[in-house]
């Protein structure tokens, strides 16, 4: 018997589910459950010359311009999330790190961390999730490695990412070239993807929709640089949320971020969300939005550039930068007072990357 699952485009992966119906351990048939995946799963779905050479690793051309280079690993639970799933998130992750650098995203891999059990409907559903996240960004998967442990440790699936990116900005985007004056762009409203993934793992339902924001931001980034905004830095907003990007940046550049509270979105369903269950939204992850600083004179065209695509909508002024108290990042509230803004000790939500 066969398993064939078809996708919009008719496209089917045929999986001998009679012999796999869930990923089995290493040395119970890892050679040849291998091999299966490979030939008829990952290639298939991420076909491209480099993987169909069946080499050791990908050769590409590298274009005559600087690289950027990162890497990532998603462990998010639950593996699949109103508005993604953990295919998608590793995919868009690594494309926006790389698009943070002023890079165009080209290429990237994939290592898969199985557990025993896993289904592999689960497999190819979050397979075909990572085929669409990589068309949509306009890169290639070009190289991979599965491995398998053992019932129990490893929580259904994790997936490490690296990806290389053509940098295309003409000047460095880095905190070290932030300047007093700056003014603070944001590409839309904060928290979604934190309270999505809370309130999938713990079953809470809100009046209205609400899924997370994961989206990759590459297309946006390029269309600021090509329409000539000299952007001295970008952050985007996962881990820590947006208290601990403006963080990070104002040590690095030793200078001061001043945001107004006002000034940053928040949807009303996620703002309830933080009130009853006591968290603060400037610290909840985000996995299709970012932060941008450019100099004063650019801010206004920047933000109709930003507007004019569906991600940034919503993109907004929420603050500048100045000189005195280097190192610190200040909020002005809704009545007038002010306080430090400082990174969270620990997570207020695990597991939601």
């Amino acid at each position: 018997m066969k398993l064939e699952i078809k996708t919009e485009a008719g496209f089917t992966c045929p999986i001998p589910i009679g012999q796999y119906p869930n990923i089995l351990l290493a040395h119970g048939g890892g050679g040849r459950l291998s091999h299966q995946l490979i030939e008829k799963m990952f290639l298939p779905a991420f076909g491209n010359p480099a993987l169909e050479a069946r080499h050791d690793g990908a050769v590409f051309p590298v274009p005559q311009k600087p690289l950027a280079f990162t890497t990532d690993s998603y462990v998010v639970q639950p593996l699949f999330f109103p508005g993604g799933d953990i295919g998608s998130l590793a995919v868009n992750g690594t494309v926006n790190d790389l698009a943070m650098c002023g890079a165009r995203p080209l290429c990237l891999t994939a290592g898969f961390i199985l557990e025993e059990g896993l289904p592999m409907e689960t497999l190819w559903r979050i397979v075909r999730s990572m085929r669409s996240a990589a068309r949509e960004s306009g890169v290639e998967i070009v190289a991979g490695d599965t491995k398998v442990v053992e019932r129990g440790k490893g929580d259904g699936i994790f997936i490490n990412t690296a990806g290389v990116g053509a940098v295309v900005s003409e000047r460095p985007v880095s905190p070290a070239r932030v300047r007093p004056g700056d003014v603070i762009l944001l590409s839309g409203d904060i928290g979604r993807h934190g309270i999505a993934v809370m309130a999938a793992r713990e079953g809470f339902e809100f009046e209205t929709a609400l899924e997370s924001d994961c989206a990759p931001l590459s297309g946006m980034v390029l269309d600021l640089l090509s329409y000539g905004i000299d952007i001295h830095c970008m952050r985007d907003l996962t881990r820590g949320g947006l208290a601990s990007a403006l963080v990070e940046i104002a040590e690095a550049a030793r200078l001061h971020i001043e945001i107004e509270e006002a000034a940053v979105p928040v949807l009303e369903n996620v703002r309830g969300a933080c009130e009853i269950l006591g968290f603060d939204p400037v610290y909840l992850a985000n996995e299709g939005r970012f932060i941008a600083f450019v100099p004063d004179p650019q801010a206004k065209r920047a933000l109709e550039r930003m507007r004019a695509h569906a991600l940034g909508e919503g993109a907004c002024a929420i603050g500048k930068v100045a000189a005195q108290d280097a190192g610190l990042v200040t909020q002005r509230s809704l009545i007038g007072t002010t306080r430090i803004i400082d990174m969270i000790s620990g997570e207020q939500l695990p597991r939601i990357c």
